[in-house]
């Protein structure tokens, strides 16, 4: 298993391309490793056969540096693979029933001959709900009954507890209906959850998250902004000009914009020299949501970008992210994060810092509301304007209420005074 990007330490195999006996070429891709980041396509350094498949599709949690496939220079040299060369991270659940209690060991040989083997998850599973192991097949090499195969079995529902075959509830002298329901009842609600695995990006996002929440000092800083020029401008560039953008679009350029004019925001807390660090560039990371978790792919230098560029680039990246397919290069790194609930029925609320960058702007939807404002005589008027919630978790190693405060009097004009961005 190669290390796919600095942070994997472990992977999936999501897809193999090649199969045994394939002839392989320098640069073909032989499988698709589901990481910690994305699907990435796993290329060939030299040409050869695929002699065997250790790891079989939908293998998980494969460490990396593992074995997961042999290949051979020769096509005859295939004869020579032995046929139990198995997947190292199957030895690992491989322990016989020696190892386990003897009480135990007793009662699952007397249950079932025909598993020679059981790994510690499985025996672990069959104890806790009291299984009768003479329906479980074994999948795994020379007999070995894995976790996988009783979770399936207890899924599909085709096998019983051991106990109830080995002691049947004595009828009671006194038959109670709400005694006699109770065991029902019990098993029913014990059968009512569903374990749902998760992605190598959901447990990297899991992991990384809790750790911001826990080491890095959050600052929050809220404010409304107007939001009608900025869509008076959107209408304008789609009439006037046929360039179509999103109010998303709009928002990363003043987000960018803001960053370059207080440089003290675009900057990251440097651990190891306890001291804040300045980006060279703004490089703004967005949040897209995929089924595997949430990708956030970076808009570099998008202070000199163009609106309609940094709309083109962000429809690109979103693809990507979607399917999979981002290169380590396109969601590595980021100065800053933006994201955006405004298209949801969410008003405002507070996102979590992503290490190692400093803030993250939380984007709620645009809300119309009625207040007082001055017409061009001079007079003050209700009038209805459209609003936007923004708010900002920054690192207060980094950031202090000075330099939040002037990155939001920047970020607030760049949206009264639209124009600013084309500058």
């Amino acid at each position: 298993m190669p290390a796919l990007s600095p942070t994997m330490n472990q992977g999936n195999i999501a897809k193999w391309r090649k199969q045994e006996g394939d002839k392989i070429e320098v640069g073909d891709v032989i499988c698709e490793i589901e990481t910690d980041k994305a699907t990435l396509e796993f290329e060939s350094l030299e040409e050869g056969y695929l002699a065997k498949i250790l790891a079989p599709e939908g293998s998980k949690d494969v460490q990396v540096g593992q074995p997961i496939f042999v290949t051979v220079e020769d096509l005859e040299d295939i004869k020579s693979i032995p046929a139990d060369t198995s997947f190292g991270g199957e030895q690992k659940e491989e322990q016989t029933t020696e190892s386990v209690p003897q009480a135990d060991a007793a009662n699952v040989s007397q249950q079932s001959s025909a598993v020679s083997r059981i790994s510690p998850a499985a025996k672990r599973l069959i104890k806790e709900h009291g299984l009768d192991m003479s329906s479980l097949r074994a999948s795994g090499p020379r007999g070995t009954l894995l976790k996988g195969d009783v979770l399936a079995a207890l899924k599909s529902g085709a096998i019983s507890s051991s106990k109830e075959k080995k002691a049947p509830a004595a009828p009671s002298s006194q038959p109670n209906r709400d005694s006699q329901a109770q065991p029902a009842t019990t098993s029913q609600k014990a059968d009512t959850y569903e374990d749902i695995p998760n992605s190598q990006i959901r447990k990297v996002i899991a992991k990384r998250l809790l750790e911001s929440k826990q080491t890095t000092p959050h600052l929050y800083l809220s404010k409304d902004v107007v939001l009608d020029p900025l869509l008076a401008f959107r209408i304008e560039l789609k009439e006037q000009h046929g360039i179509k953008v999103s109010v998303n679009d709009i928002i990363i350029k003043a987000v960018a914009i803001a960053l370059r004019n207080v440089p003290e925001a675009n900057a990251y807390w440097n651990s190891e020299k306890e001291e804040s660090q300045k980006c060279d560039s703004v490089d703004i990371s967005i949040a897209v949501a995929t089924e595997k978790g949430l990708m956030t792919p970076i808009i570099r230098n998008a202070d000199q970008k163009t609106i309609s560029a940094i709309s083109t680039e962000v429809k690109q990246l979103a693809e990507k992210a979607r399917a999979g397919k981002l290169a380590p290069n396109e969601f590595q790194g980021g100065s800053f994060s933006i994201s955006n609930l405004g298209m949801y029925p969410v008003d405002h609320f507070c996102a979590i810092i992503n290490p190692p960058q400093s803030g993250i702007l939380a984007v709620g939807r645009g809300n119309k509301v009625v207040e007082p404002v001055v017409d061009s005589d001079g007079n003050e008027k209700a009038a209805a304007v459209t609003k936007m919630s923004l708010t900002l978790s920054a690192d207060h190693r980094v950031f202090d209420g000075q330099v939040g405060g002037k990155f939001f009097t920047e970020l607030a004009s760049n949206f009264s005074d639209i124009r600013r961005l084309l500058l």
